[in-house]
């Protein structure tokens, strides 16, 4: 592979992938794009959330980057290194290590879910980073109301059917919205768990919910969600995590047996490798550019999105971490890109923020577009229009829309997908549930708890080998 004209993204985000479509449409077919991506997808991050919740499937809220792409050439791999001097990386690929040569390199890889923030997180606390987090968390809902229908201890019950959310920003309000959709909805499939067992509480360390929106945007959203029975704990700090417990900073306790978190990012561990090797320039994590998005002091190097510390020439701040912005420098360094080949003068990266919306349950939402806040069913849709606008090719288009559209006449999805193979049927799950086996002649029979329609609790005996137990995929 020939290093002349080749420019090299790396990162298939928001940023990476709209950057590769522009310069697709900005380029001549002479310069050859390549963007290298850990997966091979892109993760529709403000909509992990209705995965929780099961508004969509998982494959809803992400897209293959090989459809979203014309020529440029897609590798999956991850980047082990940059030589800087030599104009190549090296990348750990489905064949091995590969050196791809470059002759410019964008950095756009985002960031990671920081699980260290607060002590106990990354042990006893559920992330909502990537797809793989929100089907887990879905999964988690699911076992939790099932294993209620098993137990008889009232103080149990009431910890497994409480759920967590820490952090007010919009991830943790949506999450926390679709939470306490979902728990409403299924609960009819668990006769045996009443209402008054299943709670939503949502923990945030300052007195605002959604600090990026004006405050009464804040207060209509916490309006709503109070009004769906969530309890707001505002200005309430997580001091450490335990097992089944968040512990405050006032030293109070509570219970919950799933908590959520939603806030703290770290850099990239290719930062690091960047920081050592080629003595880049960085802030907090985050790549140091100069107005026209290049790394300082190395020609030929960009940064974009959020691993990059981006100057915003229309406000004089730094740009915001978020699709948005991410979305914006994609376009602006496209152009700056071709310019630079075209030997024509860079220009600093402008941009003023459309707003921002949030979605936060049972069809309310909050907004604030071109500076008109609004809040109810019309940010709703106005949340739901802009998503399905912003995804790519006209099939995922019309997939979404008829999955929002079907969910409204039909029950709300309760698959406990656990992907097991053949090879593995016969070996304990993940999950923790018990492998189904024979049970063994004279064996004694295990007491579970159930309770009649009526909420009183009755205790029959059951084997625990039932098949109707240990052989269930629908939690």
């Amino acid at each position: 592979m020939l290093a002349e004209n080749n420019i090299v993204i790396i990162g298939g985000g928001f940023a990476g992938t709209t950057l590769a479509q522009a310069l697709e449409k900005l380029l001549p077919t002479t310069h050859r794009l390549i963007l290298v991506s850990d997966e091979s997808y892109t993760t529709f991050n403000p909509m992990l959330a209705e995965v929780v919740g099961a508004s969509v499937f998982p494959e809803h809220v992400i897209v293959p980057i090989r459809q979203m792409l014309r020529r440029t050439q897609f590798i999956m791999g991850t980047v082990q290194d940059v030589n800087y001097a030599q104009g190549k990386l090296s990348c750990t690929t489905l064949a091995g290590l590969r050196e791809i040569p470059f002759d410019h390199l964008v950095f756009a890889f985002g960031t990671r879910a920081n699980l260290d923030l607060v002590p106990g997180m990354a042990e006893h606390a559920l992330p909502l980073k990537l797809v793989g987090d929100a089907l887990f968390i879905r999964n988690r809902v699911l076992r939790q109301l099932a294993r209620m229908e098993l137990e008889s201890d009232p103080v149990l019950r009431r910890r497994l059917g409480h759920f967590i959310v820490v952090g007010g920003g919009f991830s943790g309000v949506e999450v926390a919205g679709e939470l306490a959709d979902y728990l409403c909805s299924i609960r009819r499939f668990y006769p045996r768990v009443q209402r008054e067992e299943l709670a939503v509480t949502l923990l945030h360390d300052t007195g605002q919910l959604l600090s990026e929106l004006p405050a009464s945007l804040g207060m209509a959203a916490a309006r709503h969600m109070a009004a769906r029975g969530i309890r707001l704990r505002l200005g309430t700090r997580a001091l450490r995590f335990e097992a089944d417990t968040v512990v405050l900073a006032d030293g109070e306790m509570i219970e919950g047996a799933t908590v959520v978190c939603t806030v703290g990012t770290r850099p990239n561990p290719l930062v690091a490798t960047l920081e050592r090797n080629l003595a880049l320039a960085t802030r907090r994590g985050r790549i140091e550019t100069n107005p026209d998005m290049s790394v300082r002091g190395m020609p030929g190097l960009w940064a974009i999105g959020d691993c990059a510390r981006v100057a915003n020439a229309a406000t004089d701040e730094d740009s915001l971490p978020t699709a948005q912005f991410a979305v914006a420098q994609a376009r602006q360094l496209a152009h700056n890109l071709a310019g630079h080949l075209e030997q024509r003068e860079s220009k600093p990266f402008s941009y003023q923020s459309k707003g921002a919306m949030a979605s936060i349950g049972h069809m309310k939402g909050v907004a604030q577009v071109y500076g008109f806040s609004f809040s109810g069913l019309p940010a709703w849709l106005a949340w739901r229009a802009l998503y399905l606008m912003r995804m790519p090719t006209l099939g995922r288009k019309l997939r979404l829309w008829a999955e929002w559209t079907l969910s409204m006449f039909f029950p709300t999805d309760i698959t406990h997908l656990r992907f097991t193979r053949t090879s593995e049927a016969d070996e304990s799950p993940p999950d923790g549930l018990p492998p189904h086996r024979p049970q063994a002649p004279g064996a004694s029979a295990t007491r579970i708890a159930t309770h009649d329609f009526s909420g009183i609790p009755r205790t029959p005996y059951a084997t625990p080998a039932a098949p109707t137990l240990t052989g269930d995929q629908h939690a």
